[in-house]
């Protein structure tokens, strides 16, 4: 959600903000509805001042025993009583229209975010590690989990349709191991607190964080008061909602590992093979709400987060900043981990990790209260994936895979897996 005050004030800079979006000039319908919501409430204010005066002045003409002026005040009384519920729902309709057309507006880019139209308008921050030297043609994942014996979409698709997937023995424990890792990592290294959320959240929640109203048809609805979340990012960022949190608890650090549920609405014919693209999948998220003077560092140390889990495990990656184009809706600033899958002969994203400035905080009334302020502020929020679970036992199958079929557990996972050191066909 965006400021009304702060782009009166600088209209010219929120719409060359919006246009490095390619989204044409929002501050004339903005500062419109402003300008009517503000007469209504100065006409709003200058009645109710005008209604007390009179109404005292009825008290002085009945105390005079001046009964004709005193009828005559009350009468004007009475007029502006009958007048004011009229404004009050002008008022009501216009402030309705005004925030509808803010919350459908997308966070501004930051200043060092490049310009771009779409993916291709990325550009590299830095990569790690080389591609792994496999000597053989390396397969696919879901050829590799299939073959094993131990990935099945077709037991998936009856029980639950397409997009789905059922994992059975070596490759649910290594499902299992992953999430543990990252959790481990995350808690014991990084200073992450672990929380354990619901995963049904109401319209309010989803609204929040920028999934409502605009992105209504990506998500799973369930039943009349609750929706299933994408990401923990929901959950957890609301933790903060409607509060004023003291400044000495900033940053806030916190991660949880769910399931994730998404309708994939805009993406028919994308991915249909295998579990790149899931209506339900697992993710370890990455959630920081900071001062806004801590946010930029904050990001950078997310990012360092999640990229360490890749470099435990011995996967190669590379981190692109997002361009103004392929941004998300509620990012001011986006850095993409994408991991090397040998079978693709590409990458894939692993991890988006989003510094959303205050523009969440505004729609969830997220506050701090600051040793230096008179009023408290908004915090800056900050979400990421630490990392995507799914799509790290693809990397991990892919990377690992052998020749004859197997997968080679990575060090780093060998203590999860009740010492199964490599995973091979189920008898």
């Amino acid at each position: 959600m965006h400021d009304i005050k702060r782009i009166r004030e600088n209209p010219a800079a929120f719409d060359k903000a919006l246009g490095r979006r390619g989204l044409s000039a929002g501050s004339p319908d903005l500062l419109a509805l402003d300008e009517k919501r503000r007469t209504v409430i100065a006409k709003l204010q200058t009645m109710q001042e005008r209604r007390n005066a009179v109404s005292k002045e009825v008290g002085e003409a009945k105390k005079a025993k001046d009964e004709p002026r005193a009828a005559k005040l009350m009468t004007e009384v009475a007029s502006i009583k009958d007048e004011m519920p009229r404004l009050e729902a002008e008022q009501q309709a216009v402030e309705k229209k005004l925030d509808e057309l803010l919350a459908s507006i997308p966070n501004l880019p930051a200043a060092d975010v490049p310009d771009g139209v779409d993916e291709k308008g990325n550009v590299l921050y830095r990569s790690h590690g080389g591609k792994p030297g496999i000597n053989f043609k390396p397969k696919l994942h879901f050829e590799i989990g299939e073959a094993l014996g131990l990935m099945d979409f077709g037991a998936a698709s009856k029980i639950s349709g397409a997009r789905f997937v059922v994992l059975k023995g070596g490759l649910a424990r290594l499902e299992r191991a992953l999430a543990q890792l990252f959790l481990d990592v995350h808690t014991g290294e990084h200073g992450y607190t672990e929380v354990n959320p619901p995963v049904l959240v109401k319209d309010d929640a989803m609204y929040g964080t920028a999934q409502l109203p605009k992105f209504r048809e990506d998500q799973f609805r369930a039943g009349e008061d609750f929706w299933l979340i994408p990401t923990a990012e929901v959950p957890l960022t609301n933790l903060v909602r409607e509060d004023i949190t003291d400044e000495a608890k900033l940053p806030m650090r916190l991660t949880a590992c769910t399931p994730c549920f998404r309708a994939e609405a805009g993406a028919a014919g994308k991915d249909t093979r295998g579990m790149i693209r899931q209506h339900q999948f697992t993710k370890v998220e990455l959630v920081s709400i900071t001062t806004p003077e801590q946010s930029a560092e904050e990001h950078e140390r997310m990012l360092t987060s999640a990229e360490k889990v890749l470099q435990k495990l011995g996967l190669h990656y590379r981190v692109m900043t997002l361009c103004t184009g392929d941004m998300g809706f509620a990012s001011t600033k986006t850095y993409d981990i994408e991991v090397w899958l040998p079978g693709e002969n590409t990458y894939r994203e692993i991890s988006s990790c989003s510094n959303c400035g205050d523009f969440q905080a505004r729609r969830m009334n997220a506050r701090y209260r600051a040793k230096d302020a008179k009023s408290p502020r908004y915090v800056h929020t900050l979400n990421g994936s630490g990392v995507a679970v799914g799509r790290a036992l693809i990397a991990v199958l892919e990377n690992y895979q052998n020749e004859d079929g197997s997968v080679t557990i990575p060090d780093a996972l060998k203590p999860y897996m009740g010492g199964l050191t490599k995973i091979t066909k189920a008898n």
